[in-house]
């Protein structure tokens, strides 16, 4: 049987990422046999290792196929700061480590790639024009979608890292046409079996036949309809305060949100020490954990890997489903072909 070959980034240097990512590997069983490429700095991992009382498991990469977890070493123009805390130096860093996980998924070196958590704040005082890792992964993959997994509710959203005004002007009929259509062939990618979509209003009672909004009858309405007419099994809008209950422990329905919030509020209530943030639209995997760099408890020793562990956990699974295979290899190609 062929291992999965599961990259994983170390996330911001003075957050809890290179704590969970150690304590996921500290039991030989919590995670599926893959072999593992770790992109990151020995120095982050081995203060780290010695904060948590962890003794190094990793061994520096060196081209062969050897068991055991492998560190590649990312080269930076400057050592992390120490901080617990939003840094310049911290998000050079750990963009560098997601950047080369990224190139590697693309030179076809490894099957998925797992993300730990990066500071926005970070990002933007080292200049970088991303808000996150998804906006990056538009940027090579036009269309990109974040959505969020777990046993008990599968949620997808029209928009994530938008401020709340510029999110309800992206609710037009169009935008949602084509963010169904990518949503629809992505999971049919990765995931079998039939499901349903569910589609939620934008505002409240979904608009209330008009009196308390027109955006259900003007943009999301006509979408539903013309997905409807392409073969998308969907309902709604629905009222956004009742449509998450309607898919709790049906894993068959996918919630679509409208915006960040109206889908990651319920979705972290219920999930969020297992939720996972999956990435579609790409043509390699990628996961990661449904929270952030945690600054307020890194370096004590306190952080729940479990998120982490069940963003491994299926990164390996999407992997090795036979509809996964490379996902797309004509999208792999193109990847290739713009040198990331």
């Amino acid at each position: 049987m062929t291992l999965p070959r599961i990259g994983i980034s170390l996330g911001d240097p003075g957050g809890i990422g290179p704590e969970i990512i150690l304590k996921s590997f500290r039991r030989g069983d919590a995670l599926p046999v893959a072999k593992y490429v770790l992109f990151g700095s020995v120095s982050v991992l081995e203060r780290e290792a010695r904060e948590i009382g962890l003794r190094p498991f990793w061994k520096a990469e060196d081209g062969g196929e050897s068991d055991g977890v492998r560190l590649r070493e990312c080269r930076l123009d400057e050592e992390p700061a120490v901080r617990r805390g939003p840094s310049a130096e911290n998000g050079r860093a750990s963009f560098r480590y997601f950047e080369e996980a990224v190139a590697a998924a693309g030179r076809d070196e490894v099957d998925a790639i797992v993300t730990a958590p990066v500071s926005k704040a970070s990002w933007s005082l080292a200049g970088l024009p991303y808000r996150g890792h998804t906006e990056y992964l538009e940027g090579l993959f036009p269309g990109a979608i974040m959505s969020f997994w777990s046993s008990r509710l599968t949620v997808a959203l029209l928009s994530h890292h938008r401020p709340l005004v510029e999110a309800v002007r992206f609710v037009r009929r169009d935008n949602i046409v084509r963010f169904l259509e990518i949503l629809g062939t992505s999971l049919s990618r990765v995931r079998a079996g039939s499901r349903e979509f569910l589609i939620a209003g934008l505002n409240p009672h979904a608009g209330e036949a008009g009196l308390l909004g027109t955006e259900e009858a003007t943009e999301v309405g006509p979408a539903v309809e013309e997905a409807r007419r392409r073969g998308m099994n969907i309902r709604g809008p629905l009222p956004p305060d009742v449509v998450f209950r309607e898919a709790l422990d049906r894993p068959e329905r996918v919630v679509v949100a409208l915006h960040h919030d109206q889908g990651l509020i319920p979705f972290k209530l219920v999930s969020f020490e297992t939720g996972v943030n999956v990435t579609l639209g790409l043509p390699f995997v990628r996961t990661s954990p449904d929270h952030g760099t945690a600054f307020d408890i890194a370096g004590r020793n306190a952080a729940d890997s479990r998120s982490l562990e069940e963003a491994i956990r299926l990164a390996a699974g999407l992997v090795v489903r036979p509809a996964n295979a490379a996902l797309d290899g004509k999208a792999r190609q193109t990847h290739n072909r713009r040198g990331v």
